[in-house]
């Protein structure tokens, strides 16, 4: 595992993606928040990252599929997927370190936005004044998400060797969990299973992180999800093998 993970984050660094996405994001996210006066940071006439975090996740909808489109549909138009499997690596060892190297990614892109709320900290009045447990459990949320999307990435990018078909199925498989599930929430056809729906989006597990109080449950849930279709991409490793 921890050589397909080096392996992996070698090629993303050595490689202008990596840096042209990076920049794409953090591109937006500034222009966003600081420059355009619709959603800036500054415009609001209090310290708050509300609008961050609201935005950040439609973002990584379109950012995570196009970290991971190529992690497994690149490794089978090459033919190298099998020349992987000749090692003494198993496919969930495979599956595992290529998850690890595109989520370590997505965090360091997310890094440098740390300064958004260094910079609120001094502008506060007073100094300060912020609700730090809410950022600091927005960002285990994101993290935890981002983590949730690179899952169903590279689970879509098991699908065929077309990049663009895997960057695709993950944007909309990302855009259906994120905000489907709560849209057909909102169905008043649906009686009591807008409930259950609604508990399983996880736009609302994210935004429950993000009330400064770490709920287990929301942690569990986004983790136990994470799992699951890592699970689900190596099942679909072992069936087209």
């Amino acid at each position: 595992m921890l050589a397909i993970f080096r392996k992996e984050i070698n090629q993303f660094f050595s490689s202008p993606i990596a840096y042209i996405i990076m920049g794409v994001f953090l591109t937006a996210m500034g222009l966003l928040l600081w420059v355009f006066p619709d959603t800036s940071l500054l415009e609001n006439g209090y310290a708050d990252m509300g609008t961050f975090f609201n935005l950040t996740p439609y973002l990584l909808l379109f950012l995570v599929p196009a970290i991971t489109m190529r992690s497994l549909a690149d490794e089978v138009r090459s033919g190298t997927l099998e020349w992987l499997l000749t090692k003494p690596v198993s496919k969930w060892g495979i599956i595992s370190g290529k998850f690890l190297a595109s989520w370590l990614l997505v965090i360091i892109t997310l890094l440098p936005t740390l300064i958004y709320y260094f910079t609120l900290y001094k502008l506060g009045s007073p100094v300060g004044n912020i609700d730090s447990a809410g950022v600091f459990g927005s960002y285990l949320g994101l993290i935890l998400l981002a983590g949730v999307f690179v899952a169903i990435g590279l689970w879509a990018s098991s699908f065929n060797d077309n990049q663009v078909v895997a960057f695709v199925l993950g944007a909309f498989f990302c855009f259906l969990l994120y905000v489907g599930l709560s849209a057909l929430a909102g169905l008043s056809a649906l009686g009591g299973l807008s409930y259950y729906l609604s508990s399983l989006a996880l736009d609302e597990q994210y935004r429950a992180l993000g009330r400064g109080v770490i709920d287990s449950r929301n942690v569990i849930y986004l983790l136990s999800l994470l799992i699951l279709f890592l699970l689900l991409t190596t099942n679909r490793l072992k069936s087209t093998l």
